[in-house]
């Protein structure tokens, strides 16, 4: 006999009940969302069809209409519509010449990332009766719909030895000129807290074309080097599209850092840059991507060049340096016998390398030694794999104190898993990486300041190539979440130096742009 129905029988079919009202509510956005698209197609499809039949036809653009951007100020967009009327030009449009002119004019709206997707376009003609028209007139209109000015969000992170939860919340479009303000914080078991505040806005109207301005402050421990860094500080930055699609980024930072938390057994070079120092620097940041996905690469490549001038001449401060690193990342489909199109198989390289040369601190004649917070580090899960987080080069003790120039490299296979298929973003990975790390030699005695730095340069280059690098393989799965590269390896140290840390075994990752 079947028992009677309790309350809590009554709470399941509840839940139920709202599981299957979520699931057809989901269903139907997506069946509006799909029907809203198909519209948008179809438009395009009579547009293009009205284009090929009139290409030619002789048109003056008379008005541009934009609905929907209520929050948006007609002045920036007058910006970015007012030099495609026909009112600014010598001579008439072709009907064509128009489409491609507010075409572009819609590609400046959608990098301004302020409006979803599509921004349907339509012409129509001006009232005949008005007197100010001509018969080549053409009205154009762009429906928009407005991205929301406000979104939060809360996650955690797991990763690189560390947990950490954080809340983001981004401001949008805030004073109408599609700028933004960006604040952060995280708490986590290493990275104890970070907060972080940017303001971004473009320069008139240009989304290629923008200035940003920040601040910081961070605590964060470093056990493999025995102490605590906390940092506050902030910067500036003007970031540009070049003409041959490369980025850049101009700018300048000031931060107070300070070297604390000492462990007991910390060692003499940690002891001995521990306490506070300033970094006054100015910055440039090049980089070109032609990959066909950052995360997951089958074909394309990646070239990123980083230059940093602290505490020299009027930049003041108390470290002064040159700092320059390069990377360099590409991909090439691999084609299999007996597979039509593609096989989801690629083979993957990277290379990167940095250099830190030592200057004369403001205006004095003598450089000054670096500090374990600006030199270099290298290894772990998301950098050389196989080695432990700053396992190699040069340590005092149990501390990686870091080095002033790395090599490092690697070349991996990415194959689709069975079963999955081509278009998941998951792969098995077969890799072999390895890298060098070394501190500056002992400086030469006799000359000036500046040909002791270079011969000093000079010999620690030369011992960047004496001998195999650090080296280690591997097999592993990778994973391309929305917004990083999750790995999971297994990996086997080949080659290993003295003092330095590998690790055999499993190892997890998680970055962005990974070696």
């Amino acid at each position: 006999m079947a028992a009677p129905l309790s309350s809590g029988d009554d709470g399941i079919f509840e839940q139920l009940r709202k599981s299957q009202d979520t699931k057809v509510g989901e269903e139907k956005a997506r069946a509006v969302q799909a029907q809203e698209y198909a519209r948008y197609e179809k438009a395009q499809r009579r547009l293009g069809e009205l284009i090929e039949a009139n290409s030619t036809l002789p048109c003056t653009i008379s008005s541009i209409h934009i609905l929907g951007a209520g929050n948006t100020r007609p002045s920036f967009l007058k910006r970015i519509f007012d030099p495609i009327l026909s009112a600014h030009k010598d001579r008439p449009y072709t009907l064509s010449e128009a489409i491609r002119e507010v075409s572009r004019g819609v590609t400046q709206l959608r990098k301004l990332d302020i409006y979803h997707e599509p921004i349907p376009l339509s012409l129509t003609r001006p009232d005949p009766t008005n007197p100010s028209s001509t018969p080549t007139d053409i009205d154009v209109y762009l429906n928009v719909r407005e991205k929301s000015r406000l979104i939060l969000k809360t996650g955690t992170d797991v990763g690189n030895a560390e947990g950490s939860a954080y809340v983001n919340a981004l401001g949008r479009n805030i004073f109408g000129g599609a700028e933004s303000l960006n604040l952060n914080a995280a708490l986590g078991t290493r990275t104890r807290s970070a907060y972080q505040a940017y303001f971004e806005t473009p320069i008139l109207s240009n989304p290629d074309l923008k200035w940003e301005v920040g601040g910081l402050a961070s605590s964060t421990q470093k056990p493999w080097a025995s102490h605590e860094e906390v940092l506050k500080g902030g910067w500036m930055k003007l970031k540009w599209l070049g003409k041959g699609g490369g980025r850049h980024e101009l700018g300048y930072n000031g931060v107070w850092r300070q070297v604390t938390g000492l462990a007991g057994d910390a060692s003499a070079s940690v002891r001995g840059d521990a306490g506070d120092s300033v970094k006054s620097s100015i910055t440039h940041t090049w980089a070109r991507d032609r990959r066909d996905n950052p995360l997951l690469p089958s074909r394309g490549y990646f070239n990123k060049s980083m230059l940093e001038l602290a505490g020299w001449g009027p930049l003041q401060g108390d470290v002064a340096f040159g700092k320059a690193e390069v990377e360099a990342q590409g991909a090439l489909p691999v084609s299999l016998p007996g597979v039509k199109g593609a096989s989801g198989v690629s083979f993957n390289t990277g290379l990167r390398a940095g250099l830190l040369y030592p200057l004369p601190l403001g205006l004095e004649s003598e450089s000054t030694p670096s500090r374990i917070n600006d030199r270099f580090q290298l290894g772990g899960p998301a950098d050389v794999r196989g080695f432990r987080l700053s396992g190699l080069g040069p340590h005092d003790s149990k501390d990686a104190v870091g080095g002033d120039l790395y090599a490092a490299g690697s070349a991996s296979f990415l194959l689709p898993l069975p079963r999955v298929g081509i278009e998941r973003p998951f792969r098995f990975q077969t890799f072999v990486n390895g890298g060098r790390l070394v501190a500056l030699k002992q400086r030469h005695k006799d000359g000036t300041d500046g040909e002791k730095v270079r011969r000093t340069i000079s010999s620690t280059v030369a011992e960047l190539g004496n001998g195999l690098p650090s080296m280690s393989a591997g097999f592993g799965l990778v994973y391309a979440a929305p917004m990083a590269r999750v790995e999971l390896n297994f990996s086997l140290p080949l080659v290993l130096r003295r003092g330095e840390e590998g690790r055999k075994g499993l190892s997890f990752g998680i970055g962005i742009n990974m070696l």
